[in-house]
């Protein structure tokens, strides 16, 4: 008797124990080819075709993945140091950075080479507007022997550049279109700040002064509440989640994360966070009736699996794993629940 009631309380436990996770792993896909390399950077989805496009830096090639078979469907080559892509479905184009100075467009369902629009070298970051179809891109900066970085403006529909935004400031990293009130958000972090680019005067208008965290690295933004979700890399297995509010700069609420974090999203069903870090395991937090965030179990992945893309339209979270150690090129699927 005393048995059977253990066993029922085991049960129970692993039982409660998986309804606590806010993440399931439902598919891993393999990539056998992507040599070692601690690095692999962002991502793009083909929502309508289930075509995901991932960046394995050491392959220097961009890989369309099948969701529907978990299979490669073809490897784009020829890239130095590939690091985001856009995927445009109403265009049928792909833009993807490369570190070498240059945006490449290309045809999403050929794949073949339309142009490269010439930038600084680099090329890294994006953020894109939907409403006027113009991505940023970041370039410049002290690793190219500049004092100053620039945001570039591409225009997707004549895949032409229009023009520089030139910021005093040594890197960039992430940045976030706010479309609701025509602003650029874009990481500063050898100086940690958050500059604030008016898009409609295409000019760096405001620098807001991060105190709780150091070396801002990773944004996501709640248009709906108004916050700025901003992931910040103190040390090597430790980092910081600071809440701002976009209407006046304050720092709200400072939590912990995993160093190395690298892609955050904002889950507006659910009203949480996922942040993908470098110690591996993604981040959870939720935000509750008070408006606070609690955190909820965080989930394994692998180590240096900092970079991720949440799918509301597939409602997916993509985790990309570098080939490091024993461990194999993959992206790991989860489903939030």
């Amino acid at each position: 008797m005393l048995r059977l009631i253990f066993t029922g309380l085991l049960s129970l436990a692993a039982h409660a124990a998986m309804a606590a996770e806010p993440l399931a792993l439902v598919q891993t896909i393999i990539l056998a080819d992507v040599p070692p390399g601690p690095y692999a950077d962002h991502m793009a989805l083909d929502s309508r075709e289930q075509r995901l496009f991932v960046t394995p830096q050491a392959q220097g090639a961009v890989t369309v993945l099948d969701l529907k078979t978990s299979r490669v469907l073809h490897t784009i080559r020829g890239f130095m140091n590939p690091h985001a892509v856009l995927y445009r479905a109403d265009r049928n184009r792909l833009f993807v950075t490369d570190g070498k100075g240059v945006v490449v467009v290309l045809d999403a369902l050929t794949y073949r080479r339309i142009r490269s629009i010439p930038l600084e070298p680099n090329a890294d970051s994006i953020a894109y507007d939907g409403k006027t179809g113009v991505l940023y891109v970041s370039n410049g900066g002290a690793d190219t022997g500049r004092s100053y970085s620039l945001v570039s403006l591409i225009d997707t529909a004549t895949e032409a550049k229009l023009g520089d935004i030139r910021i005093q400031t040594p890197a960039l990293e992430a940045m976030v279109v706010d479309e609701t009130q025509a602003r650029l958000y874009i990481d500063m972090p050898e100086e940690n700040m958050i500059g604030i680019i008016d898009l409609r005067q295409r000019a760096l208008t405001q620098r807001w002064q991060l105190t709780l965290a150091q070396r801002n690295d990773a944004l996501a933004l709640d248009t709906d509440h108004q916050l700025l979700y901003v992931g910040c890399n103190e040390g090597d297995v430790r980092g910081s989640l600071l809440v701002v509010d976009t209407s006046s700069g304050k720092e709200l609420q400072k939590l912990p994360l995993g160093g190395w974090v690298d892609s955050m999203f904002y889950d507006a069903r659910r009203q949480r966070i996922y942040a993908s870090t470098g110690v591996g395991a993604v981040f959870v937090y939720e935000r509750n009736a008070a408006g606070q965030l609690r955190a909820l179990e965080s989930v394994d992945t692998a180590v240096m699996a900092r970079t991720a893309l949440f799918s509301p339209e597939l409602d997916r979270l993509f985790v990309m794993v570098p080939h490091l150690g024993w461990t194999s090129a993959k992206v790991l699927v989860f489903k939030p629940q």
